[in-house]
């Protein structure tokens, strides 16, 4: 026998039988995704609003010193965004914008280029106005039965809401102190100013008799003495906060009727408490009215 080793067999030479089908099947997908993107299409100003919305959400289009007073009336809103953008978009919101950082509320403008500012502010002023009249509605429905025996009147214009006090109701002759009846009229009232927002005047009236004692030497002193007491009531015996009370006396200088009769008289001795509208959206309506 040789001693020979026996032959070894021929080694394989190329890449493994399996790699085929396996360049064939991404071969096969890269046409399949391919033939996708050739189907689809791109909606260019749905991308741009969906970045827009993101950009909103996630980060801010300045960078804002963190003592800088916030602009605009509200952080989290779905029609209202922070910033103007460049390129129009699909749907027609409200956006704000402003041009000067020291004002504390900002502008409000279209999307569009052309802006009709008396327009927007005549229908911010207009569901103000029908705020208020709901509010004066409201009180009126609290108050009914005191209107109905001609104690209480509720009157209301466009900026105030006014609840009239006659003489009957409130103080007896030429005195300040609030008594157990007018006290319970009050409370009645407290309850309805806490339903409602806006700063609270309250106003005292008297007829033209001049008074002249020690404690109050002119009718001067009488109404505001008599405002004072009303303030003082709703302050410490009804819980009305401080910030919104105001006092204001008027005397015998704002009469409602004639001081020719005692019935007339009697009419124009009277504590008037006044709920009084935004100011500053007044304001600004009127400025873009007389533009």
């Amino acid at each position: 026998m040789s001693d020979a080793p026996p032959a070894k067999a021929a080694e394989s030479s190329g890449s493994p039988a399996w790699m085929a089908t396996f360049a064939d099947l991404m071969s096969l997908l890269m046409c399949f995704f391919v033939l996708l993107l050739s189907f689809s299409e791109m909606d260019v100003n749905k991308f741009k609003e969906l970045s827009g919305s993101l950009s909103r959400a996630f980060g801010v289009q300045r960078d804002v010193p963190a003592n800088e007073l916030p602009k605009g009336t509200s952080v989290v809103t779905s029609e209202f965004s922070p910033g103007k953008p460049d390129n129009e978009t699909l749907l027609k919101i409200m956006r704000q914008q402003t041009t000067d950082e020291s004002k504390a509320n900002l502008d409000f403008s279209s999307g569009g280029e052309d802006v009709d500012k008396k327009q927007i502010a005549k229908e911010i002023y207009n569901a103000a106005v029908k705020r208020m009249q709901e509010e004066a509605e409201r009180i009126t429905e609290v108050l009914k039965n005191e209107i109905d025996t001609g104690t209480v009147e509720v009157d209301w214009t466009d900026r105030e809401i006014i609840i009239r006090i006659r003489e009957r109701g409130t103080f007896s002759s030429g005195d300040d102190h609030i008594d157990g009846a007018f006290a319970l009229l009050l409370k009645k009232i407290a309850s309805a100013l806490k339903e409602v927002d806006g700063n609270i005047i309250v106003s005292g009236h008297t007829d033209n008799r001049p008074i002249n004692t020690s404690r109050f030497p002119s009718n001067w002193v009488l109404s505001a003495a008599r405002a004072a007491a009303v303030v003082h009531h709703l302050e410490s015996k009804e819980d009305i906060n401080a910030d919104r009370l105001q006092i204001r006396a008027h005397g015998d200088t704002k009469p409602i009727f004639t001081n020719y009769t005692e019935d007339s008289r009697s009419k124009n001795r009277r504590v008037e408490i006044s709920i009084l509208g935004d100011k500053h959206l007044f304001y600004e309506y009127d400025d873009e009215a007389q533009k």
